[in-house]
């Protein structure tokens, strides 16, 4: 597996999440291939994408518990903000080495994945949510969403 390729290794068990994930892949290995005339075309795909795919996201953190600014959250600012500044900067006529630029997300994005989005996904199936309709199943919601909102990943590893 490259670093910017759909494998079962990033598969979360949750069908939206996952199609989610491999659209991503797909944008950001197409900005790696892109031609010089091109680049800066498929990093705008990738940000509209990317901006919708971390909001989609973040609304259901919100809606399970987490507490705006988590450290999940505050990862997709980052990268949403790493994202802007490249397309500002090509836009500029200034130098974006997109290439690297892909390589170094297909990175983060595999570990990203593993960790935060897993325990997302694992977090959002143990108080019922379902990330297709967005909507939570109130009988499980009582016992299961947490009494405080959750300020970490979701995970154990940053609790």
């Amino acid at each position: 597996m490259t670093a910017a390729s759909w494998s079962e290794d990033l598969a979360l068990d949750n069908p939206r999440m996952d199609t989610t994930h491999e659209e991503f892949l797909v944008l950001l290995e197409s900005l790696r291939d892109a031609g010089e005339d091109e680049r800066l075309a498929r990093l705008d795909d990738l940000i509209g994408h990317t901006e919708a795919h971390f909001g989609q996201e973040d609304r259901w953190m919100r809606a399970t518990g987490f507490a705006p600014g988590s450290c999940h959250e505050t990862q997709h600012a980052q990268v949403l903000a790493v994202l802007h500044d490249q397309a500002g900067r090509a836009r500029r006529g200034e130098p974006v080495d997109f290439s690297r630029l892909a390589q170094e997300l297909g990175v983060w994005f595999a570990h990203h994945v593993q960790t935060m989005d897993a325990a997302l996904a694992f977090h959002c199936s143990q108080v019922g949510f379902d990330t297709s309709t967005e909507s939570i199943d109130p009988q499980r919601a009582r016992a299961a969403l947490p009494e405080q909102p959750l300020t970490h990943c979701g995970g154990t590893a940053c609790s």
